[in-house]
């Protein structure tokens, strides 16, 4: 019979990113080496190991939450302004990726200083370290989104706004519940309190 390969499971790997550095190379080898290898040279970031923490687990569930609060979907009124939609769309899934990447270890001074107001970039370094949200929609809206300030600037003497590739509110919305909820699952993060009925306003 032939031999099988041991799969290292997402829990296991994470339980070895909570000891130290070491402990990953010796101990577990992370699959994720390689891949951030390489968008830390294409992006030209600094170098980082993730390692876990306590510390990095509240902030990332905080993250979360915060990230719901912020969908679009709860202020039915941004309909009419697309622009504004749109920034708050990026700050949800800025604050969505971001409590992934803190849950797995990076650093927040890190992510601050490297990926800050680009989802796209942020969104490539979650999928680099087991997210697993390959939807092209999603990354076609994030680099729309990218950097999400620019969606909440003055347009002075005409100035158009910028490209927003042909998406609607109705294509928008449901790309970010499906980022958020894979956040959620992926996290374990618990849903926000209230969270339930927001829903079924929602959708009344």
């Amino acid at each position: 019979m032939g031999k099988t390969t041991p799969v290292t499971s997402r829990r296991a790997l994470l339980r070895a990113l909570t000891a130290t550095p070491i402990a990953v190379s010796t101990a577990i080898a992370s699959p994720w080496d390689e891949a951030l290898a390489a968008l830390h040279q294409h992006y030209d970031d600094k170098p980082t190991s993730p390692l876990r923490s306590r510390a990095g687990r509240k902030l990332s569930r905080v993250r979360y939450h915060r990230a719901e609060s912020f969908l679009p979907d709860r202020h039915p009124r941004l309909d009419q302004d697309w622009p504004q939609f749109l920034y708050r769309a990026g700050i949800a899934a800025q604050l969505g990726l971001s409590s992934h990447l803190l849950d797995v270890g990076f650093p927040d001074p890190w992510c601050a200083r490297h990926i800050r107001l680009h989802v796209a970039k942020s969104l490539a370094y979650a999928n680099a370290t087991g997210l697993g949200h390959d939807c092209p929609d999603m990354a076609r809206l994030a680099a729309v989104l990218d950097p999400y300030w620019k969606w909440n600037q003055p347009r002075l003497f005409g100035e158009p706004e910028p490209d927003y590739d042909g998406f609607t509110v109705e294509q928008v919305r449901p790309l970010l519940r499906a980022l958020l909820d894979r956040v959620h699952e992926v996290t374990g993060h618990p849903r926000p309190s209230g969270w339930r009925r927001g829903q079924r306003e929602i959708r009344s």
